[in-house]
């Protein structure tokens, strides 16, 4: 814990009150830094994240807590709305990270806060910590900005407190800082005797149990969720903490939710369809709960969040499945059809969205000069007019813009009324038709503004894990024009040619299967752009390219083997789950998981199937190879959140934080 405080005559009282509140907050091991060399030695030493802490900080324990406890990333700084003052350090945020970090005079007109005289820091980040406490001992900041620890710039010894110099030379080090907004709760720094009272009241003012249910309810929320669901779901939140259970108990109680609606969509019948969409909508309602009391107990694990969307997405595909089932079983000759499109419909759309926020995060760390609308084009112009509405919180267009885009809450409820009022079929032609124009909307507008950022993704990224290579893609020649996007679109093409004959020929379906090699070939160009460089400005989207190519082709290889509709969608389902688990694990800064070399990648995969539709063999084909990726991923799974955490729990000893 860093000093920095300009108070004299309650300095001890308030630093032996902070620091018994990080101890309760959570921290294990809290000591006291008397110099800046000090602080760098205390986290040199430290196996585990340090928090560091001016003794200027009043705040509620729960804000500290929060603090130590955010799930969304390795190393979080608080920040607050405070007026810049004492040679605070102000900062810059978009999209949640703290982009910017310095002087008020130097972000002018740019700060959207103050550093709150507090950071975590990730383990991985504790090494420029250590430089930027070094670096600010000797006054050598700009040095490390610059890239030269060692120094050999001018000395320049920068204004503020020493926790904002700490933190000002772990900004300029490029390492990425999320930013923790306080939110109904009170936190300040203080000057003064005067300032210190105030902040004190302010404090005792709050009623702390009541503001940590509210804020367990995401801030900013879709139009269904946050008026037909939060407004109640707080009570069954707390209901659930009081009661002990944990958010995976609530997200398996979901599913349970969501399975019993989609039997009873299956089953069919006008009191089996209401009750079905009541309970999907409760099902949705304890979706978010779990979220909720995640946050209102603070029970993050990397485990419950890869849990939460993984579940998410079996729930939703799982409904589709009952609603494809009932349909059919009703004489809708095309049930398990429209399920079938739902589900790709949604995944490649999910990818498109995983991978535009990637996009986004990667150009916030990166701003350009261009952005509030002037000189920039016409991404320029959009991308200012979507930051204006979004900034216009409760407004018309704000709701619109949110809705439009057809989040999960709006898709449950039009299922659930859909099927309730009328028929699975007319909620699966709902799903899709609203499906289809949210994408069209989205992928134009994230189109023209991607292009206006120019920002190379998976050159970040380690492309071969989420293009989902296998090894025939490892030894393809490489292709380097025209470009790995293109490439991938003609796969996808191809594929799409190919289902969209064998569905036009009908029954006489068989003769296609000597159409495969051709489209096999053509598939298999998306393979040639693997080596080629993934730097263009719509590169991003090359991975949902490729999972639009591998479903369409496996789907025409099930129509023309004459597979059963239930054992096509049986297959592709358990391929969004293998891609969803990439996903989730890019969204969680996660490795590959433990087995994914055996997974064959989606060319090797493609050609297996290929073989067995030339063979007359197609649904022997995607029932023994979905079986095998199925096993394989249960495998994985237990592997990766159990086996691998208990081997390195067993190895590594406590960790202190500071």
């Amino acid at each position: 814990m860093s000093g920095g405080s300009t108070l004299t005559g309650s300095d001890t009282a308030l630093v032996d009150r902070l620091a018994a509140q990080w101890r309760a907050a959570g921290v294990t091991d809290v000591r006291f830094a008397g110099s800046l060399d000090e602080l760098a030695d205390i986290a040199g030493g430290s196996e585990g994240p340090v928090v560091v802490s001016g003794a200027d900080l009043v705040a509620h324990t729960a804000v500290l807590r929060h603090l130590l406890t955010s799930p969304v990333g390795p190393t979080v700084a608080l920040v607050l709305t405070d007026p810049p003052s004492g040679g605070r350090t102000t900062v810059r945020e978009e999209r949640g990270q703290v982009v910017d970090a310095g002087p008020a005079q130097r972000l002018d007109g740019e700060a959207t806060g103050i550093f709150g005289g507090a950071v975590r820091v990730g383990r991985g980040d504790v090494p420029a910590l250590v430089a930027a406490a070094r670096a600010a001992a000797t006054g050598r900041l700009a040095d490390v900005a610059a890239g030269h620890p060692e120094g050999g710039g001018p000395r320049a010894e920068p204004p503020g407190p020493a926790v904002d110099q700490v933190f000002t030379g772990l900004t300029a080090q490029g390492v990425l800082v999320f930013a923790q907004r306080v939110r109904l709760l009170v936190a300040h720094r203080v000057d003064d005797a005067s300032g210190l009272s105030g902040a004190e009241a302010a404090v005792a003012q709050v009623d702390e149990d009541r503001a940590e249910l509210r804020l367990s309810v995401k801030e900013k929320d879709d139009f269904f969720t946050t008026y037909f669901v939060s407004t109640w779901s707080p009570y069954v939140t707390k209901a659930a903490a009081r009661l002990g259970l944990s958010p995976t108990g609530v997200t398996m109680l979901s599913v349970a939710f969501a399975v019993a609606a989609a039997a009873l969509f299956a089953s069919g019948g006008r009191l089996a369809l209401v009750t079905g969409g009541v309970l999907l909508y409760l099902g949705f309602m304890l979706d978010c709960v779990d979220g909720q009391l995640a946050r209102y107990t603070r029970n993050f694990s990397a485990w419950g969040g890869w849990l939460d969307t993984m579940a998410d997405r079996a729930k939703e595909y799982l409904v589709y499945a009952g609603l494809g089932w009932g349909a059919t079983a009703a004489g809708v000759r095309y049930g398990w059809a429209l399920a079938i499109a739902a589900m790709t419909l949604q995944t490649v759309r999910h990818m498109t969205d995983a991978w535009y926020g990637v996009l986004h995060d990667e150009a916030a760390r990166r701003p350009k000069s261009v952005g509030t609308g002037g000189g920039g084009g016409i991404g320029d112009r959009l991308n200012a007019a979507s930051t204006k509405v979004q900034a216009d919180t409760g407004s018309l267009s704000y709701w619109l813009k949110r809705t439009v885009v057809f989040p999960i809450g709006e898709r449950w409820a039009l299922i659930a009324l859909a099927a309730a009022l009328f028929d699975q079929r007319v909620a699966l032609l709902a799903v899709l038709t609203w499906g289809v124009l949210a994408f069209a909307y989205t992928g134009a507008l994230r189109t023209l503004r991607a292009r206006w950022m120019w920002v190379p993704v998976l050159d970040t990224l380690d492309a071969t894990l989420h293009r989902d290579d296998g090894p025939l893609a490892a030894r393809a020649p490489v292709v380097r024009r025209p470009g790995p996007l293109v490439l991938a679109v003609v796969a996808a093409f191809g594929a799409a040619v190919l289902l969209l004959a064998a569905l036009l020929v009908g029954d006489e379906v068989a003769w296609l299967r000597w159409a495969v090699p051709v489209v096999l070939l053509v598939l298999l160009l998306g393979a040639a752009g693997a080596g080629a460089a993934h730097n263009g400005p719509l590169d991003w989207l090359v991975p949902a390219a490729l999972r639009a190519a591998e479903y369409l082709f496996a789907i025409a290889v099930g129509v023309i083997g004459g597979a059963p509709a239930w054992l096509i969608f049986g297959y592709v389902f358990v391929l969004t789950l293998h891609h969803y688990d990439l996903v989730a694990r890019l969204e969680k800064r996660q490795p590959a998981p433990p087995l994914h070399a055996a997974t064959l990648g989606w060319e090797g995969r493609s050609v297996l199937l290929g073989l067995t539709a030339i063979a007359g063999i197609a649904s022997i084909g995607l029932a023994t190879l979905g079986i095998y990726l199925l096993v394989l991923f249960a495998a994985s799974v237990v592997l990766a959140w159990f086996v691998q955490p208990a081997r390195v729990s067993a190895g590594v000893g406590g960790s202190a934080t500071i």
